[in-house]
């Protein structure tokens, strides 16, 4: 990356900051890009060098949030091909925990993704998920390729349905209790505890 791209990409990291702090006091909607360019310190022409509006911006800010999200999960060292089955089971505390803790910290991003689901195209942002975690697993397991389509759309759906609620709701309940949520909705019998 050459001096210029390094400043642009710098310029367009402080205006997703800026989004985002500015999501953290107000709704969306409410929000200018007088407001984001004054709080990014970047004056209108640099904002629409980059953009052509704030839902352009909105759309990158959840697509890099995506992306560090993403890089924290195969920070994991998720290692499909020498791993054993059940270390690739993701319903687990173990994999849980880490993605919940991003989506509160992030859930000003997602709150406002919720919201805004056709103008994020939410299902583009997990093809990197599926290509990069959810097949290599899925090929471990011998799932059929017709398969792997409707598995994917069950997790990610599933899965989601239920981290939705969960932001709707500002992530007030605790992560222990959104885990078992989602553990007890996919493997019941496996948390069920016996009376």
């Amino acid at each position: 990356m050459n001096k210029s791209e390094s400043k642009y990409y710098s310029t367009a990291l402080l205006m997703n900051q800026a989004l985002i702090e500015l999501l953290n006091k107000k709704d969306y909607e409410s929000i200018t890009v007088k407001e984001i360019c004054k709080k990014a310190g970047v004056n209108r022409s640099t904002f629409y060098l980059h953009y052509d509006n704030i839902d352009e911006l909105l759309c990158e800010t959840i697509e890099n949030t995506n992306k560090r999200f993403l890089q924290h999960f195969s920070n994991q060292n998720l290692n499909t091909e020498k791993a054993e089955k059940e270390d690739l089971i993701l319903i687990t505390p173990q994999y849980l925990r880490p993605y919940l803790e991003f989506v509160k910290e992030n859930k000003v991003v997602y709150q406002v993704s919720a919201k805004h689901p056709v103008l994020m195209q939410s299902y583009k942002n997990y093809t990197l998920l599926q290509k990069d975690i959810l097949y290599p697993i899925y090929s471990k397991f011998k799932v059929e390729e017709d398969l792997k389509k409707y598995f994917t759309a069950y997790y990610i759906n599933g899965v989601y349905a239920i981290i939705d609620e969960w932001i709707k709701g500002r992530c007030a309940d605790s992560i222990e209790l959104v885990t078992k949520a989602i553990i007890e909705c996919v493997r019941p019998f496996e948390t069920t505890n016996e009376k």
